[in-house]
């Protein structure tokens, strides 16, 4: 008996409990397991960026310039997706330098920006790239996202999108933009691939 009362049988079993739960596999939504299909066929995430990269809010400075904050597991998630094979882009309706920071800063493959026709900007993409609609997804939260969430093999929206949005797209996230709603996103397209559980046991040895 140790000097708190539990037995050396006790104390390994409660080990062997918690190394157990550590294994366990993450619960998932139906509506998480319902688009792993349609979302293994993916080969570039395309993103909106205020209100999924950001959580919407705008701050501007005394002299004119603009703000905005990022969330870095966001980031690490899109790294991850690339270093898997998947390409990320932008297609967003304003110019900022925060945001060409960001996409330079992440790599990113494809960056559409001050185009308020997004799915003539989304056209371009796939002509540039050959890459067909099912391969494609496309993450955002208002209505000038919809004509290409409609057009993409895979939606998404943040759960801070709008109610209309959130009606039209395959999988809504738990998380709100800015919050880690594309973290859940890209965790979602590598599961569906296969990629998710390796991954994760790199990060766990």
């Amino acid at each position: 008996m140790g000097p708190d009362g539990y037995s050396d049988c006790n104390l390994t079993q409660a080990l062997r409990e918690r190394a157990m739960e550590r294994e366990k596999p993450i619960a998932r939504s139906r509506a998480w397991q319902e688009n792993l299909v349609r979302a293994r066929k993916i080969e570039i995430l395309l993103l909106d960026v205020d209100g999924v990269l950001t959580d919407g809010t705008l701050l501007y400075s005394a002299d004119g310039g603009e703000t905005k904050a990022f969330n870095t597991q966001d980031g690490f998630g899109l790294r991850l997706l690339q270093d898997a094979g998947v390409d990320v882009g932008l297609i967003t309706a304003r110019l900022s330098g925060a945001v060409a920071r960001r996409a330079e800063d992440l790599g990113f493959a494809h960056v559409y920006a001050g185009r308020s026709d997004k799915v003539t900007a989304y056209g371009e993409l796939l002509e540039k790239t050959g890459l067909s609609a099912e391969q494609t997804a496309f993450m955002g939260d208002d209505l000038l996202d919809l004509p290409v969430l409609l057009k993409v093999g895979c939606s998404f929206a943040p759960a801070n999108a709008v109610a209309e949005v959130k009606q039209r797209v395959h999988y809504t996230a738990t998380r709100a933009g800015g919050h880690g709603a594309v973290r859940e996103v890209c965790e979602l397209i590598l599961e569906a691939r296969g990629q998710w559980s390796s991954i994760l046991a790199g990060f766990s040895q």
